[in-house]
């Protein structure tokens, strides 16, 4: 069997960003020039650096990029009003309210309020609809990495029996149904599944997005699968002296070490799937802001 192939995420989302980058300017000069709207309440210190990076590589990009940081005892009247001054800002062509929010706030109520044409992580109801039914969508920017991945990896992804570990809305769902897109026959599993291991063993494509550390070992994967790792868990050194010192590691939801024995692709972590979710959010900041506008 042939050595395991790494997918570089760092180098696609990269390359991406690039792709992005010109497009920006091309709309520049045609006197647009798309905007961000980063919403973060709170001071979680992992939102703060993902909000960070997304606000710089946007600026970066070339576009109109702004943050609003609203302090952790924001109201829910607040927050609704903020999202509904951004959906009628001619400046902003995409809103991303950064999960999770405080525990007194309605996430699911204030997305409610935000326009789905702006909704540049793909979180809205309307998106996630009009995805289940293979109408024009904003794409959920992890899941929507992974197909990228997944496609420049593979190849054609026509008839493969693919398997997707994990159903939430951010991930597992999305995931399962650009896959149907693709044409994959698709099993979405969980924690709860029965044969667990033996379902993904079936898989020529998996996707681990249940959010535990390492859960999907080595006999777990099939000979040849591309396996897309998704998860992001800190967890503890082994060895005692960097325990010792409360050091921590990132591990994905799959045993890297001994998924490279067995899988065809593996994306790493970090360095895999991570790099490719602030990629596609500036990717639909792109589409958004042509599609506001009829240029798509």
């Amino acid at each position: 069997m042939a050595e395991c192939i790494l997918i570089d995420g760092k180098a696609r989302a990269a390359a991406l960003t690039a792709e992005v980058t010109a497009e920006v300017a091309v709309l520049r000069v045609r006197g647009v020039q798309p905007g961000l709207a980063v919403v973060l309440v709170g001071d979680d210190p992992a939102s703060e650096v993902y909000v960070h990076a997304k606000g710089a590589q946007g600026l970066a990009a070339g576009m109109h990029s702004v943050t609003h940081r609203l302090g952790a005892d924001t109201s829910q009247e607040h927050l609704v009003q903020l999202v509904e001054d951004l959906n009628h800002d001619p400046a902003i062509d995409g809103v991303l309210i950064q999960l999770p929010l405080p525990p007194h706030l309605d996430a699911a109520a204030v997305l409610a309020h935000l326009n789905p044409d702006k909704d540049v992580d793909g979180l809205t109801v309307a998106n996630a609809g009009r995805l289940a039914n293979g109408l024009q969508a904003l794409i959920p920017c992890t899941p929507l990495g992974c197909l990228i991945l997944l496609r420049d990896a593979v190849g054609d992804l026509t008839g493969l029996e693919a398997v997707v570990l994990g159903r939430s809305v951010l991930v597992g769902r999305p995931v399962a149904r650009l896959l149907l897109g693709d044409n994959c026959t698709v099993t979405i599993a969980h924690s709860r599944s029965r044969n667990l291991a033996e379902i993904c063993r079936r898989a020529d494509v998996l996707v681990a997005a249940v959010g535990r550390p390492e859960m999907v070992r080595g006999d777990w994967i099939k000979p040849g699968a591309a396996v897309i790792d998704v998860g992001i868990n800190r967890v503890p050194f082994r060895d005692p002296a960097q325990a010792a010192l409360g050091r921590t590691k990132l591990v994905g939801d799959v045993a890297a070490k001994e998924a490279r024995k067995v899988a065809g692709w593996l994306t790493p972590v970090p360095g895999g799937v991570g790099p490719m979710t602030v990629a596609c959010l500036l990717r639909n900041t792109v589409t958004a802001a042509k599609r506001l506008r009829g240029m798509e």
